[in-house]
This record gives C-alpha cells, structure tokens and sequence, in this order.
C-alpha cells in the first residue's frame, strides 16, 4: 500500500493510521543488484561478445545497468573461457582455470570440477587466450573502481539527505508550534511533505529514528488541525457569506448602462474573489457556477459593445493618423530658434492632449499607430534636447561675459561721482540684460554678485544724502505751510488769480527736496489745495502746468506697476520650477524657465534704477 501522505480530503478526515503507512512508504532506498539477484544469462555469447558487452556498459551512462549485469558477465566469460581452453586443449576437462582475480570474485561454478579432482597431465604451455582474459581482467578493475567511488558518493549524499530531512523536522516542528490560519499553515505543510518525499535515501542506522520523529510531528500537526476545525469551519461561513455578496453585485452590473465600467468593475470583484479563502466543499461548485455565470453576462456584454465599435475605431484610428503626420512634420522642421523651439513644444502638446481625448482603434492598429505618434514625439524632444545642449559652450560664454560685467561693477562700487558712474552702472546693467542665460548651477550666484557690486554704490550713494535729512523736514514743514496759505487765500479777480497760482507754484518749487516718503503725499495735497481754490479761474497755461505734473506721475506709475509685474512674473516661474522639476522632458524646461528667470532680474534691477532716477530728477518738482 503506498497512500500518499498529502491529503486529498480534508486534513483532518484522514486516519492516521493511513498517515503513518504514508509516511513509511516514502522511504526509498536503492539496491544496488549482485550476481546473486541477476537473472541475466550471458552464456550463449563468445567471449569477445562478452568483453564488447562488458565495455559498452563501462562506457555507456547507465550506471544501474553495469551493476545488474557486471558479475553475470564476469560468470559468464570465466565459464565460457573454460569452455574454449578445454576445446583447445590447453586444460583437461577437470583442470581448473587459473586467474587473477581473487578467489571472492572468481567462485567456481558448481557443476565444475577441482583441482583435487584432476588427474595429472601434461597441459599446452602456449596459453592464445591470455590476452583477451588480460583485457577483462583490466575493464573488470575499472567496473570495482567505480563502484568504489559510487558507494563513497552514495554515502556522502545519503548522509547530505539526512541533514536535509532533519531541516525539514525542523520546519514542521516549527509550523505545528506556530498560531497561524490553517489556510496559511496546510499549504506549508503540503509543501514539507513534498520536499521530504523528494529527498532521497539516508544511511540504514539512521533511518528508523529518522522516520519515527518525522511521524511524531506529522500527528502533532493532525491534531492541530482537528482542534482548528471549529474555526475552519467558521472561516468557510463568513467565505460563503462574502462571495454571496460579490455574486450579487456581478449580478447587479448587468442591468448597467456603461458596459466598459461594468467590465472593469467586474475585473475588481474577480481580484477581491480571488482574496477570499474557501468555503465549505458542498458549497464551493454552486457559489463558483453563480459567479462564474454572473461574470458570462457581462464579459458577453462586453464583447458585443466593442463588436459596435468597430466603425467609431475606424475613425479613431484615421484621427490617429492624421496626428501622427502632423508630429511627424513638425519633428522634421528645421529649427534654429528657441522661440521656435518652445512654440512648437506647445503645439506637441497640444497634439498630445487632442491625442488622448480620440478613442481607442482597433485592437490590431491601436498599439502600432501609438508606436508611431511616440516615435514622432521622441524624435522632435530628442532633436530639442540636442539643440539646447549646444547652449552649454554658449553659456560658457555668457558666464565669462557676465563675471567680467562684475569685475567692472566690483570696480566702481566704491566710487563718490553719483551721476557719472550711476549712469556707468545702468549701462552695465543694460549689458548684462543682453548677454545671454547661463547655467542653473551659476545663474544664481553669478547674479548675485553682479547685484551686490551694484547695491554697494547705490546704497552709498542714498546714505550720503542721509546728511540732508534735517533740511529735507524742514522743507516739509515750510511746504505744509504753503498749503495752509493756498487754502486760506481769498480768490477775487480772475488776473489775482492767474498771478496767485503762478506764485505759489515758483514758491512750492523753490523750497527744496522733502523726505521721500512724504514727497508724494505732500505733493498730493499741494495739487488738491490748488485745484480746489483756482479750478474756475485757470487758465491754458495753467492747465498744462497741471497735465504736465499728471504726465510725471503717470510716468512714474508706469515705471512702478511694470516692476511689481515682473516681480509677479519672477516669483511665478520659479514656484512652478518645483512642478516641472518631476515632469517629463524637465531639463529643457527648466532650462527655458531659468533662462527667463534670468533675464527678468535684470530687468527688474533696471526697473529699480531707472526708478529711483526719475525721483531723483523730478525731486523739486
């Protein structure tokens, strides 16, 4: 009886008994066969047949062969040898055969005689056989030589396939020892006894311990799993219980208007099916058949409303097409311009999202027309990617062009002649807005350079008309005054009036510089002042004294809402450097984007100066 310890009912349905029959029937040990055991007649053949036989199976791979049939061979050509030296004369019929083989490996056959029995004649002193019986002597030591080494190397595995049966003990005892869900433990515990039958033989003294220790952990393991019935059998309830409800909401997608979102949600009922463990063996066919036709419904569904695609596929795919054609066009221009090279990087991706708003093509077509239009996109970002990295000699240069600007700030930075070099750094700074970008890794640094050289003299500059404070408040003061007398001037003829307003204006400018952060309120309310007592008696001249004050402010405004745009600009650009740096192609982004970076300080410094220079001119007006 050979029962396979690998249960095909439940675990613990199975005697154990017949688990213990299991388990002694897996042992195999090989026997290796004796002239005694083989029934092989060798006889009938001459002895060179015998010899060619002999080193064939030498020869040959199969050892188990030359085993069987190496001592009925040697029987054989002894006995045979003996046949032809007494048909030839050289021995009497009761004479012995001489050889070298010992006397363990040469035994007489019964029916022959002894030398005792053998009468004393003269024998044929040329031996013609003594060759052919060298030669089998010779291919006989090699078979014992190799067998030698065979039963070293049987020994040495045996004793290997014990070391593994015993890390397989080790396995079992530990998974009988562990608090683990049967669903989780059988399976592990299938997987031992395979790996145990797979192991061959160990040595005969170690057997019988081996086995019994090897049977005691299997029936500790049965009795684990007869004591966590109670709990399998719950695990089966709340299984069935589950899959009832996922056989419900299959069933329920078929009264679904969207076939495509029937089928995918269909797709994850089968993942979550699949998740659940099993239920009891006389529930497990049915609630298989309901799900499995629940799942027949849709995938029919399924099937015939992509049969009704066809014709929508046809178009989706000629739509395809067409843009491959248009990305294929474009990624051939000849392109010399980044303006250009940004132009059509949008147009791409405005290709891309059109793309993906078409709809699937057939399923022969769909995946080469994308291999296309991918192709298509590859070769123009490539061709891209190519163009910006010849910018890198080019922002070598830049770098040395700008290092060099430093220099010469660096240079006048400490200089007093205000006006002289104040317009020395606005060109320089005009330069440098011309050159072109540099590398990320130094646009920062290099710029920051190049704006302290320049902060340094103009901040010297502003602080030594720090001097002038003083004489800048009491210039306040006496204009505060001058509107206080504008207000309670007493307007009479229309000529007073005229020749009034064109006093307190030359007074007005005739005072001086006031603190620049009072200059526009006080001019503010210098300009209400005058228009709330001479509105109806100004004249043109008049008039365009105060069209020609809106035109300053209106300049200057001008000059102070484009800084505080490019600022906007600035801080915009490089918030969305953290998002391009993740998406795909973003070194060409954000080198185009440092690029602009770059160039919008500069103008941003040079906003900045031409600023502060138009207050600087328009200070006594």
């Amino acid at each position: 009886m050979s029962e396979d310890l690998n249960p095909v009912v439940s675990p613990e349905e199975q005697p154990v008994a017949m688990q213990e029959e299991a388990v002694e029937t897996t042992v195999e040990t090989p026997v290796e066969p004796t002239a005694e055991s083989d029934k092989t007649d060798f006889s009938n053949k001459g002895l060179k047949e015998i010899v060619d036989t002999f080193k064939e199976l030498l020869d040959g791979e199969n050892m188990q062969q030359l085993y069987k049939h190496a001592e009925a061979l040697k029987a054989a050509f002894y006995k045979n040898l003996r046949k032809e030296k007494i048909a030839s004369g050289l021995v009497q019929p009761a004479e012995p055969v001489a050889t070298d083989v010992p006397a363990a490996e040469t035994e007489t056959p019964a029916e022959e005689t002894t030398t005792e029995d053998a009468p004393e004649e003269e024998t044929i002193s040329y031996n013609p056989f003594a060759e052919i019986e060298r030669g089998f002597k010779d291919l006989y030591s090699q078979y014992k030589t190799r067998r030698a080494a065979f039963t070293q190397e049987l020994e040495k595995q045996k004793e290997e396939n014990y070391q593994t049966k015993l890390a397989l003990i080790d396995e079992l005892k530990a998974l009988v020892e562990a608090s683990e869900d049967l669903k989780e433990t059988f399976p592990k515990f299938r997987d031992i006894q395979s790996r145990w039958r797979a192991t061959g033989p160990v040595p005969q003294a170690r057997v019988k311990n081996l086995y019994d220790t090897y049977q005691h952990y299997v029936e500790l393991f049965y009795d684990y799993v007869k004591i966590n019935k109670e709990f399998r059998d719950l695990d089966f309830k709340k299984n069935l219980e589950a899959k009832e409800k996922l056989c419900e909401r299959a069933e329920a997608l078929a009264e679904e208007e969207d076939v495509v979102g029937a089928f995918r949600t269909l797709q994850k009922l089968h993942e979550q099916w699949k998740e659940l463990g099993p239920v009891s063996k006389e529930f497990r066919d049915t609630i298989w058949d309901r799900f499995r036709a629940a799942t027949a419904v849709i995938n029919k569904k399924h099937q015939a409303f992509f049969e009704s695609q066809k014709g929508s596929q046809k178009e989706n795919f000629e739509a395809k097409t067409a843009l491959c054609e248009k990305v294929e066009e474009i990624a051939k221009a000849e392109i010399t311009d980044s303006t250009v090279w940004n132009k059509l990087t949008k147009e791409i991706e405005a290709i891309q999202k059109e793309w993906k708003k078409i709809g699937f093509a057939s399923k022969k077509e769909n995946q080469k027309v994308y291999d296309r239009f991918r192709a298509a996109c590859d070769a123009f970002f490539t061709r891209k990617r190519d163009y910006y990295a010849g910018f890198k000699n080019q922002m070598q240069d830049n770098l040395a062009r700008k290092i060099e600007l430093c220099e010469k700030a660096e240079a006048l930075k400490d200089s007093t002649d205000w006006k002289k070099v104040s317009e020395e750094f606005i060109e320089l700074q005009r330069q440098w807005k011309e050159i072109g970008p540099v590398s990320r890794k130094k646009s920062e640094q290099v710029w920051k350079r190049f704006r302290a050289a320049c902060d340094a003299f103009f901040n010297n500059r502003d602080k030594n008309a720090g001097g002038q404070n003083s004489e800048q408040a009491a210039n306040l003061e006496k204009k505060r005054q001058l509107i206080d007398e504008v207000r309670n001037f007493v307007v009479e003829e229309r000529e007073d009036a005229r020749e009034a307003l064109r006093a307190f204006q030359e007074r007005w400018n005739a005072i001086g510089f006031v603190p620049f952060k009072e200059k526009a309120r006080i001019q503010d309310a210098f300009r209400k002042a005058l228009n709330e007592k001479f509105a109806e008696f100004r004249d043109g001249g008049s008039r365009f004294v105060g069209k020609a004050e809106r035109a300053v402010r209106s300049e200057r405004d001008r000059l102070v809402q484009k800084f505080m745009k490019k600022e906007q600009e600035i801080a915009t650009w490089e918030n969305n450097m953290g998002f391009f740096s993740q998406s795909k192609n973003a070194e060409a982004l954000l080198e185009e984007l440092n690029k602009k970076i770059d160039i919008a300080r500069q103008e941003l410094a040079q906003l900045e100066e031409e600023i502060k220079e138009f207050d600087r001119q328009h200070e006594q007006e």
